[in-house]
């Protein structure tokens, strides 16, 4: 399979060969990636009362026998009214780690995921003259961008997270703080082409 590097114009100025076999996605790899992703971002903070947290409820509210109520201990129990809650929420950690292979893996897969939707548009330079959302709007107009974008260059640059910050449904991660979600999320992403081969494991020529 051959994939376009375009420049800013949208002209193709290299083509990049893949094979069909380096494009199999490994969806249960997406998955835990993309959950170990939402699960780290948990605080983890909620928290009810239990009935021995709850205050008051010391004395008891009525004798045992001979009132003809149901037998009582505390107003604390958990089925009255203000009592604490049985099997609540307490703090906890969601953390869900994947090692390094798995997470350089799954970004791979997550980009060939989109290679296969035609979804990548890899370009030779994201280097932008001015800071200006003008300039980045164009950019997205000529490479035949709409919708949700994920902007990709190889190193942070401050010209090119400055240009897009105020694009609607863009965002700009460079290339070594990509994840599978991010690029999941995505309608298109937009890949420098050194950053791309560097995400790919292949060493460029540069």
């Amino acid at each position: 399979m051959e994939l376009r590097v375009l420049n800013k114009e949208g002209k193709v100025v290299e083509r990049l060969t893949l094979e069909e076999s380096e494009l199999e996605v490994n969806h249960h790899l997406l998955f835990m990636s993309v959950k170990s992703f939402l699960d780290n971002q948990r605080l983890g903070t909620a928290k009810t009362k239990s009935r021995g947290e709850v205050r008051g409820g010391g004395r008891k509210p009525w004798r045992q026998k001979g009132t003809g109520r149901a037998r009582h201990g505390t107003i604390r129990s958990p089925i009255w009214k203000g009592g604490g809650v049985v099997f609540g929420p307490t703090p906890r950690s969601f953390y869900h780690a994947l090692n390094k292979k798995e997470k350089r893996v799954s970004v791979r897969q997550a980009l060939a995921n989109k290679i296969q939707a035609g979804k990548l548009v890899l370009v030779d330079s994201l280097d932008l003259e001015l800071a200006k959302t003008k300039e980045a709007k164009s950019l997205l107009n000529t490479l035949g961008v709409g919708g949700k974008a994920l902007v990709v260059p190889t190193q942070t640059k401050e010209m090119v997270k400055r240009a897009f910050t105020n694009l609607p449904r863009v965002k700009v991660l460079p290339a070594d703080s990509l994840n599978a979600y991010w690029a999941l999320w995505a309608d298109w992403v937009i890949l420098e082409k050194e950053g791309f081969l560097w995400l790919w494991g292949v060493e460029s020529d540069a």
